[in-house]
């Protein structure tokens, strides 16, 4: 059953308490991967109880995917720190793709330990995806302006589902890290081509 917690209608002391519950979890995630967190070790770690965990998130896919909803908005907030660089849209479009990528690649394990929390079917992760989905989105949007909506909408969408299905792909030893990256590349490279690829 999924906790619900209005996060903005926290005291300062249990928006406090929550975030290191989360600072925690990444610590671990980033020492072991997903398998290292586990919820009596965050919360020692924490510093807080084990009840106190379970009143913010419902299971420890809840937390990670918390995390991962955290940590895509800080991916979001140091890509947007320099704008997109590029002759074309494609071009921005890959410089955004690769530097966003580049922040997961640098802590792998965590990465890992996030993406298969966030791929959880527990119900109580659903409103982390749509965060997910939303902050991902926005990063995509913003590096190609000039695109008509529609357009944009849908590419954004299949960008969003090639992302996914290559972290994915990774995380379970289908195909090395690197393939995520260049993926998404050729991806945006087919969607963005001013004329269309043909065989």
């Amino acid at each position: 059953m999924a906790v619900e917690v209005d996060v903005d209608g926290l005291t300062p002391a249990q928006t406090a308490r929550r975030q290191r519950v989360m600072d925690a979890a990444m610590e671990l995630a980033a020492e072991g991967g997903y398998d290292a967190v586990q919820m009596r070790d965050v919360a020692e770690r924490a510093g807080v109880a084990l009840g106190t965990i379970y009143r913010y998130f419902a299971s420890k896919d809840h937390l990670l995917a918390a995390c991962q909803v955290a940590y895509s908005r800080r991916i979001r907030d140091e890509v947007a720190r320099r704008p997109a660089r590029g002759d074309d849209v494609a071009e921005r479009v890959v410089d955004v793709l690769r530097r966003a990528n580049r922040a997961m690649e640098r802590r792998p394990s965590l990465a890992a330990a996030l993406v298969t929390a966030i791929s959880s079917p527990d119900p109580a992760v659903s409103d982390c995806q749509r965060e997910v989905t939303e902050v991902m989105d926005a990063l995509l949007s913003e590096a190609m302006p000039e695109v008509p909506d529609e357009r944009r909408r849908r590419t954004v969408a299949v960008l969003s589902h090639v992302w996914f299905s290559t972290l994915l792909g990774w995380v379970n030893g289908w195909w090395p890290r690197s393939r995520v990256g260049d993926d998404l590349e050729s991806a945006a490279r087919l969607l963005l081509a001013e004329r269309p690829v043909r065989d």
